[in-house]
């Protein structure tokens, strides 16, 4: 993302990805009832797709660098960007992790949820709270005059206490007019992270997502140049919501209420 300006948005551009954002979290109340096993999940892209456009929204991820499809379904070990397919079935016991871009009236919203189909395993369970208690985390972190690591911090320190390993290679970041801004937004801390660390503002708006392994944090790429695992195959959840941080602190845009 190179030097690129960070960007503080108005409190009517900050309402304006709220829409944006609303549209991201009724796909996912959609999704949570039309997951079942035997569905598949090229049937739910085209699901998130009718919606987004019926509400005259676009898909960011919609041929992103290429990406062949409008949101990223991924399942079990796979880790983020799985490539939606008529052939790929889900199951009773899988982690469905989906991720959602929306553009609407020029303004973005980006969020991500794992959901459990039917009974999961004990260590799946465990993962999925772990996972979505390490968002909150993020979120809370996101605090004016604080800098962007205290939410790499928060995030690597919740899920590494409860024996989980935070995803290294793919990061949060800015969002607003474009998927893509100024700053990113790790959801760990070394040294690297410290030697850029934005302040944190009024105006700033984040999409925090962390991407938490059972096992290893090494990851994968697959022969289809998208889609990552990881490298133990283990259990992978991935979180995602659109914060804006205001004077009070931070507030999730990506909510549906």
């Amino acid at each position: 993302m190179g030097d690129r300006p960070m960007v503080l948005r108005t409190p009517a551009e900050i309402e304006k990805m709220r829409e944006a954002g609303r549209i991201v979290a009724e796909v996912f109340q959609l999704v949570r009832e039309a997951i079942q096993p035997g569905v598949s999940t090229q049937a739910l892209d085209e699901l998130i797709r009718d919606y987004v456009l019926g509400k005259g929204g676009s898909l960011l991820f919609y041929n992103y660098k290429g990406f062949p499809a409008n949101s990223c379904i991924s399942i079990n070990e796979e880790v983020v960007h799985g490539i939606p397919r008529k052939r790929r079935k889900i199951s009773q016991g899988d982690l469905v992790s989906i991720d959602v871009g929306v553009r609407y009236r020029g303004y973005c919203g980006d969020s991500a949820w794992t959901f459990p189909v039917g009974p999961v395993s004990a260590e799946a369970r465990r993962l999925l709270e772990v996972g979505e208690a390490s968002l909150d985390e993020g979120v809370k972190a996101c605090l004016p005059m604080k800098r962007v690591s205290d939410i790499g911090r928060a995030i690597q320190g919740f899920v590494e206490a409860h024996g989980f390993h935070v995803v290294k290679k793919f990061v949060g970041h800015g969002i607003g007019t474009k998927l893509h801004e100024e700053p990113p937004v790790p959801n760990y801390v070394d040294a690297a992270v410290l030697k850029k660390d934005p302040l944190l503002r009024p105006g700033m708006v984040l999409a925090i997502e962390p991407m938490v392994n059972a096992g290893t944090e090494d990851v994968d790429t697959l022969d289809d140049g998208w889609t990552v695992v990881t490298a133990d195959r283990g259990l992978s959840v991935h979180f995602e919501h659109t914060v804006a941080i205001l004077e009070n602190g931070p507030q999730i845009l990506t909510l549906s209420g």
